[in-house]
């Protein structure tokens, strides 16, 4: 994951604001604090003229990136705790704490799951050099259980499971609003959005995506589910429920301003089930909420926080 990035150029059509956000969500590559250094540095022109980061942009704003050379990502086993919840010679089940990175990114090179799974086990080799073991994600911010294969032939199982919807996932999410309905389902494709690449959105020719909800607490201004999926989408839940009006609590990128401080997005990988790739066992495993989303319910049961 070394070289350089070509030149950028992007057209600004109905963003609006500071350079250095709208900047921000038009790339992929580099974050806010990277996107302003490099304005500082002189790497970004506005139609041809240097801008600072507080610039407000207008339609039609030319923005060009000059080419950078990105630097080199090391995968290094690194000695991080690990909450492992099972494993044998084939799988590891593990919760993954709310924070952590999957597996190293521009932006993310080491201290992520990958890291901390490599100075423990050997694992599987299929996805990559910067993905060994990972079948499937969860984001940074959510919490909870992944499954990760320690061989390729565990890896092929797995996968397999994921791509026939023969293994479980059910999630817990805190969302704003009162959610009338018992259980629904959103059937809706997922791609990456057109106005923010570093969204997803619901679009016509996105991917098939399907999430099924279950109510399990009202509050007077929130509601607790339960979400399990058909699909694993990037952001599926966090959209999903976005395009029904009920945006996850604490969602920096899909919630409103005014929500439950936390640690992001309240939502909780808590259930996990498949068939072992080599046994066919089937099995399940739970993981309990974190600390911070267990007392933030406990004071919605006691009180609205709202008032």
């Amino acid at each position: 994951m070394a070289g350089a990035t070509a030149e950028q150029n992007f057209t600004v059509s109905e963003q609006a604001g500071r350079l250095d956000k709208v900047l921000a969500g038009l790339q992929s590559i580099w974050t806010r604090s990277q996107v302003d250094k490099l304005i500082k540095d002189g790497q970004v022109t506005v139609n041809g003229v240097l801008q600072p980061s507080k610039y407000q942009v207008k339609a039609g704003d030319a923005i060009q990136i000059a080419p950078q050379t990105v630097k080199s990502i090391e995968l290094v086993p690194e000695n991080i705790p690990l909450d492992i919840v099972y494993e044998d010679d084939d799988v590891i089940v593990v919760n993954k704490p709310q924070g952590m990175v999957v597996h190293p990114a521009p932006g993310h090179p080491d201290q992520t799951l990958v890291n901390a799974l490599l100075y423990h086990s050997p694992l599987s080799t299929i996805n990559g050099e910067f993905r060994p073991g990972i079948v499937h994600r969860i984001d940074k911010d959510t919490s909870g259980l992944l499954m990760v294969a320690k061989n390729d032939r565990a890896h092929r199982s797995l996968a397999a499971q994921l791509k026939a919807k023969t293994n479980l996932r059910e999630y817990i999410a805190l969302v704003h609003g009162v959610i009338k309905e018992e259980t629904g389902t959103i059937n809706a494709p997922l791609g990456r959005s057109p106005k923010d690449r570093k969204k997803q959105a619901i679009v016509a020719d996105g991917r098939p995506a399907v999430t099924h909800f279950k109510v399990l607490k009202r509050y007077l201004h929130y509601t607790l589910i339960s979400c399990r999926l058909e699909t694993g989408r990037t952001h599926q839940i966090r959209v999903h429920l976005q395009s029904i009006g009920h945006p996850l609590v604490g969602d920096p990128l899909y919630g409103p301003k005014k929500t439950i401080k936390g640690h992001g997005q309240f939502l909780h990988a808590k259930l996990l089930g498949f068939k072992h790739p080599v046994t066919g066992e089937m099995l399940q495993f739970e993981a309990p909420l974190p600390p911070i989303f267990k007392a933030t319910l406990a004071k919605l049961d006691k009180t609205d926080l709202n008032h």
